[in-house]
């Protein structure tokens, strides 16, 4: 605690000083006397404008579940982001080894079932490694415990995938099912670890109601269900839109499209029935994700928040695609003409399309200024150092992807290939890119055009540079009338001469 700075976690104010006589109320009339006041106020409802009309014994039968937060969730629901960023790195982490791997861990207590809430459109990126992991071993060794006859308790994992209305229509659910087992395996579940599939949207209302079914089956009438994900995962989301869909109450968990809006573990009541008890926990913070080194608002034109959009390049060995100034694909060599790259991102990143070889002058005129985020050029360097990944990529198709390139809470490159190719990806140093099957091997029936794309941020920054190039076009051709603007006033004293 402290009372120095009130922007800092764990600000408070000593009570103010009172005088000996401050429980002496003899001056004061009882509410029950006061005659100007009504029944309804003394007994402590508060009427609306609109209801004034309603007698007083059914306004006694109102209740109001109006939440109170503090400012920070205030500022979140209503405004999408913090009062002030800077506080934000004071705060801890979450420790889930710590917290929750130990019960998990227990022999004996209640059963316990672990939602694994992951991003449909950044799979590789919010997938938690490090709890599959955990709970991966201590399933294996409670179940070995259990065969030897000793007490055992089987976490169960649940393996929710969520914002799948962000993916396209044609995506076969199937085949969805199929490439998110290969990748959780990938990322650390073991072979029959994960219990159960579950593929939702909070937004459209998608498979709510069979994840609870099956989630009170597994937890059972005294279980504990534990909601774990990574940051802006959509863990409050998804709980939200549990407690409307099943009708009991609504838990009003702050949710914003920014990372570690949850701070700490909060139990939800009401939205489970029996004794079953949910938690909310904190998002896992994932290093490797681009979006944990941006600004609020670098990070909402970076979120993904309506259905993704194939925009398709056809291009050659020797061209470069950028997404924004956040990653850059160089085909370096290629045994075929053509090659379709997919690009799958937010549709507010501009795009751009050119040769290798000017790449370089790319990063030093346009970073920064048509290529956003980063917003501004400073902000370049403060990202970290540029760096380059080398992938060997083969297919076998040109009409569909073969493999896609993801960058950690980006987006990824589909590459469309009948040939073989070597690839080289170009990053912020730290953030993560790995080469997968394609999630989507759809492209667009329309193809792209070099240069950059349309977009907001483009038309500003050229208006921006226009505009300078037309005023230094100015300034050389009149160079008088610019020396005249540049100097300042002349001022005349009241009391100079003067003809």
């Amino acid at each position: 605690m402290q009372d120095s700075d009130p922007k800092h976690p764990g600000f408070f104010l000593n009570p103010s000083e009172k005088s000996p006589s401050y429980r002496s109320r003899a001056h004061l009339l009882p509410v029950a006397h006061e005659t100007e006041f009504p029944s309804s106020l003394k007994k402590g409802l508060l009427i609306d404008p609109e209801t004034a009309t309603k007698t007083e014994s059914e306004t006694e039968t109102l209740s109001f579940d109006k939440p109170v937060v503090c400012t920070r969730c205030h500022s979140l629901r209503h405004y999408g982001k913090v009062k002030d960023p800077t506080v934000e790195n004071l705060l801890p982490d979450f420790d889930f080894d710590y917290t929750i791997g130990r019960r998990l861990a227990s022999t004996g207590g209640t059963r316990s079932v672990v939602l694994m809430v992951v991003d449909s459109v950044d799979f590789d990126g919010s997938f938690p490694r490090k709890v599959a992991k955990l709970v991966t071993a201590t399933i294996e060794e409670n179940h070995k415990a259990w065969k030897e006859g000793k007490p055992a308790n089987l976490p169960r994992m649940v393996l929710v995938v969520t914002k799948i209305d962000l993916l396209p229509s044609t995506v076969e659910p199937v085949r969805l099912e199929r490439w998110v087992k290969r990748q959780a395996r990938a990322g650390g579940a073991g072979q029959n670890t994960i219990t159960s599939f579950h593929f939702v949207s909070a937004v459209k209302d998608w498979g709510l109601k069979n994840l609870v079914d099956d989630v009170v089956g597994l937890a059972g009438p005294r279980g504990c269900v534990w909601t774990v994900g990574a940051q802006n995962a959509g863990k409050s989301t998804l709980i939200n839109a549990l407690g409307k869909c099943l009708g009991g109450r609504i838990a009003h968990l702050t949710e914003a499209p920014v990372p570690g809006t949850t701070l700490g573990i909060v139990r939800v009541e009401g939205v489970l029935p029996g004794k079953t008890k949910l938690f909310d926990t904190p998002g896992l913070l994932h290093p490797n994700q681009i979006t944990t080194r941006l600004s609020r608002e670098e990070q909402r034109l970076v979120h993904i928040g309506k259905e993704l959009k194939p925009r398709t390049y056809r291009i050659k060995s020797g061209h470069t695609i950028h997404i924004a100034g956040l990653m850059r694909l160089d085909i370096e060599q290629s045994s075929v003409d053509s090659i379709y790259i997919t690009v799958w991102a937010s549709p507010y990143l501009p795009l751009h399309m050119g040769k290798t070889e000017n790449a370089q002058t790319m990063l030093e005129k346009h970073f920064g200024r048509q290529l956003q985020p980063p917003i501004g050029e400073n902000r370049v360097e403060e990202l970290g150092k540029w760096v380059k990944r080398k992938f060997w990529v083969r297919g076998d198709s040109w009409d569909s992807s073969s493999v896609d390139i993801a960058a950690s809470g980006l987006g990824w490159f589909a590459v469309g290939i009948k040939g073989k190719a070597v690839f080289c990806v170009w990053t912020y140093e730290g953030v993560d890119v790995v080469i997968r099957p394609a999630l989507i091997p759809y492209r667009s029936n329309t193809f792209e055009d070099a240069g950059f794309t349309v977009s907001k941020i483009v038309s500003k920054a050229d208006q921006a540079s226009n505009k300078q190039r037309q005023d230094a076009k100015r300034k050389q051709s009149n160079p008088k009338a610019s020396v005249l603007a540049e100097s300042p006033l002349l001022t005349v004293d009241a009391d100079s001469n003067s003809c």
